[in-house]
């Protein structure tokens, strides 16, 4: 997979060899800019026309902002203070206005000269500080400003219109406060001419078919519009660019995959998956039945499968996973499934081995002929039980092992690896999933498992390097959930009634969990100990917790009821024994953190109340809903919040109260979210590559950069043709973030 070395001299010097070391350091430290051509790749944010001013009206709080206006007035005052006790301090008052909306800048002391000087009335520039409001007033402190007027040197210099002037586009960057945006401009316009030496990643051909400009045109179109034409012409360019180059990556990661050996395992036709099938007591759905035919072709092929199992919650994905198994197990491999958490892997080795029955007893008296035995290996397991689980599994005598990151480690031999099932993907990182492939004599097949929905395009993104399965259908049985917002601070008589509707839950027999974001045991957030004044707004308290609410709810509305407590830091034995009474029917209320999120299947639990939350995200609170509903009773999710009816916490919880449709969640979710998040940004702790493309909206883009670049990889894999886009690859990959996109 080595790319071979290219060279593309003048955008790789350092730009402290170009700007000086004081910008350089900036750049580099607060904006991750090196080399001229990371400074080129540094795309405007938005663009503001010297005619039209922003709105001031819509200023974040509390951020660094900036805006072109024109100053109204401006008014110097002298006051008394410590230092000037003869009232010769000085305070200048410049206020500010784009026409809609008005801003106040704040300028004392020696800062007062200059702009009293240069801020006169009718003056248009361009301000840069953080807003904050003073006597109710929006005010900007101490701003950097940048007169807009005749330097000649300037683009929109002395020699222009006024038309001309009045109707040119000002790049608007993303900056810092060490950083204005109009620095960056003066930066650009040093580096600029280096864009003519941009070597063309897009193969001509694909270029001029798609009718995209070349490379160094959009580079200056897009520093230097002059229309707003050119800005769209640019943009569209440096898009293809970010999504071919991000698709060949992965179109080379999926070539090479493909090329490795891997052992077929083909399931014997009278062997343990069908003495499975025929005893399950329900017919799978069609959707199962498809996909895991998928999975048994790729299963049959002497290359490794790397397939991603998405679906909605609770649409039978530990179903088809098991199947593919039993499967492996059956043509004489070993099955291994890797859970994020103990919790999640016990919660899976007791389902499987309940739907296995005697299937599951292999050497054990009582065991069916065709049985195999299903291990658990998790870290916190006493010695005598490790020891005969990692002897199982060399030996063979375990075809199914379970476990969590324990399975990883150096001592974990297995007799012969053929199928990795990873659930819960994103909780993982590269080398998790690659060191457990590396324990099978050959690659292991790989079956990657996600409970929360991917819209398409983050699939072709962030797991380009899998096939991907999605199971849509719910089996059958399932029930409806209802979904509410109780909106305890306005409506505090709702919160009332929703403990009156659990309590009614468990009058008729069924089960409720109540999920708060905290243990509360003070160790859990450092934050928490800190005193909170008492006009402290939600915002501002601590996060309800487990050990709190469980006792409030014991003494007060559910008093008579049988609450116990579920969470991270209980002792493994302790969280079993929780658990294991839960679902025998001996717990009526179980309050717990998100361990429950995934996995965890409880088909009497009926009711699902979550405390704060506003403090969950979208597809986590999907997560959790999907705990209820899942037997023959309908279930109800109630989502308690302190947020003000018009916040966007509200309108997020409202979102997820209307819908249950997963897939149309994490499109919400998505929109939401930064670009940088979704790709990973914590898992590769590297930039996102993506400045132009958003995965969401540019998914017409992103599907034929994975056509062209699937075909082009074909002909080329280690594009020996194409010394731009390997000069491209280099720069957008590091190792390190090949290696982030080799898990997705």
């Amino acid at each position: 997979m080595d790319l071979v070395p290219a060279l593309e001299e003048p955008l790789h010097q350092p730009l402290k060899s170009v700007l000086g070391p004081a910008t350089a350091k900036v750049m580099a430290e607060h904006l991750g800019l090196h080399s001229v051509g990371d400074l080129l790749h540094h795309y405007p944010r938005r663009y503001e026309e010297r005619g039209q001013l922003t709105h001031l009206a819509d200023l974040p709080m509390d951020e660094h902002a900036t805006v072109v206006a024109m100053v109204a007035d401006a008014r110097l005052h002298t006051f008394a203070s410590a230092k000037a006790p003869r009232g010769k301090g000085q305070r200048l008052e410049v206020t500010i206005t784009d026409g809609s909306g008005r801003i106040q800048l704040v300028f004392f002391g020696n800062g007062v000269h200059k702009p009293h000087k240069e801020l006169l009335p009718g003056t248009r520039a361009m301000f840069a500080g953080k807003v904050s409001v003073f006597n109710r007033r929006l005010q900007l402190a101490h701003p950097a400003y940048e007169l807009l007027s005749g330097d000649p040197d300037e683009p929109g210099g002395a020699g222009e219109t006024v038309e001309t002037w009045a109707g040119a586009l000002i790049p608007i960057y993303p900056a810092t406060a060490k950083l204005e945006s109009w620095k960056i401009g003066k930066a650009l316009q040093t580096v600029l001419p280096a864009a003519q030496d941009a070597i063309d990643p897009l193969p001509e051909a694909l270029r001029a078919g798609r009718g995209l400009l070349p490379l160094p045109e959009a580079l200056l179109k897009v520093h230097r519009p002059r229309t707003k034409a050119d800005i769209a012409d640019a943009r569209a360019r440096l898009k293809w660019d970010e999504a071919f180059v991000l698709q060949v990556a992965l179109a080379r990661r999926r070539h090479a995959d493909a090329q490795l050996p891997a052992v077929a395992r083909v399931p014997s036709p009278d062997g343990l998956l069908s003495a499975f099938d025929d005893r399950l007591p329900f017919t799978l759905t069609d959707g199962q039945r498809k996909v895991s035919a998928e999975i048994f072709t790729d299963l049959a092929t002497e290359h490794p499968m790397h397939r991603l199992l998405q679906g909605e919650v609770g649409s039978g994905k530990t179903m088809v996973a098991l199947r593919a198994m039993l499967a492996v197990v059956d043509a004489g491999g070993q099955a291994a499934m890797l859970a994020p958490t103990e919790v999640l892997a016990q919660q899976h080795h007791r389902s499987i081995t309940e739907m296995m029955g005697e299937l599951a007893e292999g050497g054990m008296l009582g065991g069916a002929d065709r049985a195999t035995k299903v291990t658990l290996l998790t870290g916190s397991m006493g010695t005598a039980a490790r020891r005969q689980a990692l002897l199982d599994l060399v030996t063979g005598e375990a075809g199914i092992v379970i476990g969590t990151h324990a399975l990883i480690e150096d001592k974990v031999q297995f007799h012969d690896l053929g199928l990795v099932v990873v659930d819960e993907q994103h909780r993982f990182g590269v080398e998790q999933r690659d060191a457990l492939r590396g324990k099978g004599t050959q690659p292991p097949h790989l079956l990657v498992m996600t409970a929360t929905p991917i819209p398409r395009t983050v699939a072709m993104t962030v797991f380009g390097d899998l096939e991907t399965s999605v199971l849509d259908q719910l089996p059958a049985g399932r029930s409806p959930i209802a979904s509410h917002v109780v909106p305890a601070a306005d409506k505090p008589h709702f919160l009332t009634r929703a403990w009156e509707r659990v309590r009614e839950e468990v009058t008729n027999g069924h089960q409720a969990y109540v999920v708060c974001p905290r243990i509360g045991d003070e160790t859990d957030d450092p934050k928490a100990k800190k005193k909170q004044s008492p006009e402290d707004d939600a915002d501002k308290r601590p996060p309800l917790a487990v050990l709190e609410v469980a006792d409030h709810l014991a003494k007060g509305p559910l008093n008579g009821l049988r609450v116990e407590v579920l969470h991270g830091r209980m002792q493994p034995d302790d969280k079993d024994a929780v658990m294991r009474r839960f679902a025998a029917g001996d717990t009526d209320v179980l309050v717990a953190t998100t361990v429950i999120e995934v996995g965890v299947n409880v088909p009497n639990a009926t009711a699902m109340v979550i405390m704060d939350a506003d403090r969950f995200g979208v597809s986590q609170l999907h997560q959790l809903r999907g705990r209820v509903g899942r037997g023959a009773a309908p279930g109800l999710c109630l989502l308690v919040t302190e947020m003000p009816e018009a916040s966007p916490a509200r309108a997020r919880l409202g979102s997820v109260a209307a819908t249950l449709d997963g897939f149309e969640l994490s499109r919400i979710d998505l929109e939401q979210r930064r670009e940088g998040d979704v790709l990973g940004q914590a898992q590769s702790g590297a930039r996102t590559s993506l400045r132009m493309l958003t995965v969401i909206d540019d998914e017409d883009i992103i599907t034929e950069a994975r056509e062209e670049a699937t075909a082009l990889v074909t002909t080329d894999p280690d594009l020996h043709t194409h010394p731009g886009l390997q000069t491209a690859l280099q720069a957008l990959l590091t190792e390190q973030r090949e290696q982030f996109l080799e898990k997705g």
